[in-house]
């Protein structure tokens, strides 16, 4: 019996990082004795809410955009996102030189299809509780010529997001667990990817709202497993089921899946301002809500914590820091 190779290795994140240096920013990594105390271990959070679109899957968008052909990128892009790639990919094309359509749900918050016209890209709505966004995309690539860059599910696209931990790591030095939060599972698996091949004996852990843990639920049934599409504020994880390529990453390399509720995320993103001075999103605050709420299960001395992103308007980030108890 033969096992396959594995989709990304470490040298496809160094790669990537390399094609990234100068374009994608080195993002900063933020420290706070409060949240030190409060847990009993030390906290480096890798803050990619500074990141260009306000998020990491700028890395993975570029990364993979910039390899197209001439000829792919002189008929355009197109891209399926509730709103970070869709950002990323709008913005990807941009710089390219080309131009994007983006398949984006009729819910998604109206500050990320805001940004995503702002960066000059074409957008398409769904209902994404009755129509499926990847048949939408697929449709409108065949007709007009598009190259699809999917948001987790392409190797490209998971090494430059596993460009995050890599920095991380080559600012910080060595770290016993990192968190991610987990989509669709290209943040965790790039990740991971580097962590593991840097650190073998770090614990990369990754984060789920309740309502959504279809990661959770396939890694312990050892196979991909659909859900409902969850109803979440996290709704950058609001996904049924892990991509095909980045579940046979994450089945081998992540360690555990931790749950955390609406209430749990709403509490650290209240943390996140008030203590830390930094707005994160929905999605981008779940690691940290994790380690709040000690949903991350006993902590070493030294973990790591991606922080994904930061895209969210003032009235909707109000109202739910507002309901945090």
């Amino acid at each position: 019996m033969t096992t396959a190779p594995p989709p990304i290795t470490l040298d496809d994140v160094r790669d990537a990082a390399a094609r990234l240096k100068g374009v994608a920013h080195r993002t900063p990594v933020l420290r706070s004795r409060t949240l030190d105390a409060l847990l009993g271990a030390e906290v480096l959070l890798k803050c990619e809410n500074f990141q260009r679109v306000g998020a990491f899957k700028f890395r993975g968008a570029y990364n993979a955009a910039s390899r197209l052909t001439h000829e792919q990128l002189a008929r355009g892009i197109a891209a399926y996102s509730s709103g970070n790639h869709a950002q990323a990919v709008a913005l990807a094309a941009r710089e390219l030189g080309t131009t994007a359509v983006i398949v984006m749900p009729e819910d998604a918050p109206r500050s990320k299809r805001e940004a995503t016209a702002g960066y000059g890209a074409e957008i398409v709505t769904y209902d994404r509780y009755a129509a499926d966004r990847v048949t939408i995309a697929e449709a409108l690539a065949a007709e007009r010529g598009l190259t699809i860059v999917p948001p987790y599910e392409h190797p490209h696209v998971m090494a430059g997001q596993g460009t995050a931990a890599l920095e991380l790591l080559e600012e910080v030095g060595e770290l016993d667990a990192l968190l991610t939060p987990v989509g669709g599972g290209g943040l965790i698996a790039g990740s991971a990817t580097a962590a593991k091949a840097l650190l073998p004996g770090i614990r990369v852990i990754g984060v789920e709202p309740e309502a959504g843990d279809d990661t959770k639920r396939s890694l312990a049934a050892g196979r991909r497993v659909e859900i409902p599409v969850p109803r979440t504020i996290a709704d950058g994880q609001a996904l049924h089921t892990p991509g095909e390529l980045t579940f046979s990453v994450n089945r081998r390399l992540v360690d555990d899946i931790a749950l955390v509720s609406d209430d749990d995320i709403r509490r650290a993103m209240r943390f996140a301002f008030e203590r830390l001075k930094i707005v994160v999103e929905p999605s981008g605050v779940t690691p940290l809500a994790a380690l709040l709420a000690g949903r991350a299960g006993p902590l070493p001395r030294r973990v790591g914590v991606i922080v994904s992103g930061g895209n969210i308007d003032t009235a909707r980030f109000a109202s739910l820091c507002g309901d945090a108890d």
